[in-house]
């Protein structure tokens, strides 16, 4: 990307609340499919039942599955991998594209790994104290949001204009 393109990008004003807010609930929904695939995965994985004599024995309760720490584990996991995918190679998820939102260091360039786990950490407690850490933008003079100030980066909102496909 060129050095007038990465200015262009530095210099674009923070995304708004509600926009942010409409990529979050859009990136929920495509995360809640990815949580029940991948729990339904595992469990094809957790081994089968033997079949007894009476195959009308057959019932939920002998069934093995993946659940607790592990599953939690593998979701997380998952969960991430969707995230960091996104934001390291394009600098915004699928929401994101939607609603032209862009995830951003200060500088303008694509943010990194150790930013995107950052990221993801941070937007747990900010989801979970029923949606504080977002909500905190409003008070934030940067318009910074509490997981763009642990991991340094910025959300941008890109102009109709300008190219979809940003890469470094």
């Amino acid at each position: 990307m060129d050095a007038e393109r990465r200015q262009q990008l530095a210099e674009l004003p923070p995304a708004g609340l509600l926009r942010r807010l409409g990529a979050l609930v859009y990136d929920g929904l495509l995360v809640l499919a990815l949580i029940l695939t991948t729990a339904g995965i595992a469990n094809l994985f957790a081994g089968r039942p033997q079949i007894p004599d009476d195959a009308a024995s057959v019932s939920l309760e002998n069934m093995q599955t993946v659940s607790g720490p592990l599953l939690g584990s593998i979701i997380v996991i998952v969960v991430f991998s969707f995230f960091a995918y996104f934001w390291v190679r394009h600098g915004r998820t699928l929401g994101m594209q939607a609603w032209r939102l862009r995830v951003q260091t200060t500088d303008g360039y694509n943010i990194t790994l150790s930013q995107a786990w950052k990221r993801f950490l941070a937007a747990i407690p900010s989801l979970g104290l029923l949606g504080m850490g977002y909500f905190w933008m409003l008070l934030d003079p940067r318009r910074q949001t509490w997981p763009d100030r642990i991991s340094g980066t910025r959300v941008v909102t890109l102009p109709a204009d300008m190219d979809p496909q940003l890469k470094d």
